[in-house]
């Protein structure tokens, strides 16, 4: 366990943990991110073989994302109250549940499309997330204009719904992509610096809510590239 009596963040109190607590922050959040990555692959390949997961998907559609937002708001916000295995069995269906999602949205993207997206998303993840870990400048001060900007781009992307403007959807997805490029840079300095376990007091706990916002990073990044450039079938 890890006590942090101030409720000051360890940027906020200008300090970094040791290199090999560091580097053990970032390898957790990592390795559950991956696994979880893993799990949403399975799932959506699974929904492009089953027409009967495909069906199931979309009649679901809603009560999925009500249930996603309700999982991720759990981990989020409860991490102090659950175990670090419940909150990790939590990411874990949500991680499955979210596969179903995106099954259900690459199937009016072609194969090329969908590969060509996720190579592209990887590789940005790759070099924001290599730029986070290793940078020596603070990333503290665009936190706050991400989560605008983020704010902005849902409100947007909600009134297209009505709109269905498709210069307005292009745009939306520039705007996401560069959103999600950058908040892959500042949440890994954020958990390098140690800000979630400082914050929750645990770093198994810290481990999974980590894990859950760089999962979120990668697979919206990898979501807007693909409305981007993807070729619908």
């Amino acid at each position: 366990m890890m006590n942090n009596p101030t409720g000051a963040t360890p940027e906020q109190l200008g300090v970094r943990p040791a290199p090999a607590l560091a580097q053990q922050f970032l390898t957790h959040a990592f390795g559950w991110m991956f696994v979880g990555t893993l799990l949403t692959a399975v799932v959506a390949f699974a929904v492009q073989s089953s027409p009967t997961l495909t069906a199931f998907a979309g009649r679901a559609y809603i009560f999925l994302f009500i249930g996603q937002i309700a999982i991720a708001w759990t981990i989020g916000g409860a991490i102090r109250r659950l175990n670090a295995t419940a909150a990790l069995g939590l990411f874990f269906v949500f991680a499955a549940s979210f596969g179903l999602t995106v099954g259900l949205i690459v199937q009016y993207y072609t194969a090329a499309s969908v590969t060509t997206a996720f190579v592209g998303a990887s590789a940005m993840y790759g070099a924001a997330a290599i730029y986070g870990a290793t940078t020596r400048r603070s990333l503290a001060s665009i936190g706050p204009v991400l989560m605008m900007g983020l704010i902005g781009l849902l409100v947007v992307s909600v009134l297209n719904l009505f709109l269905h403007s498709s210069q307005v959807s292009w745009l939306v997805s520039i705007v996401g992509v560069v959103i999600f490029t950058a908040l892959t840079a500042y949440d890994v300095q954020r958990i390098q610096n140690g800000t979630f376990a400082a914050a929750i007091g645990s770093m198994e706990k810290a481990a999974v809510v980590g894990a859950l916002v760089l999962y979120l990073d990668f697979i919206n990044l990898f979501l807007f590239l693909l409305r981007l450039t993807g070729g619908r079938r």
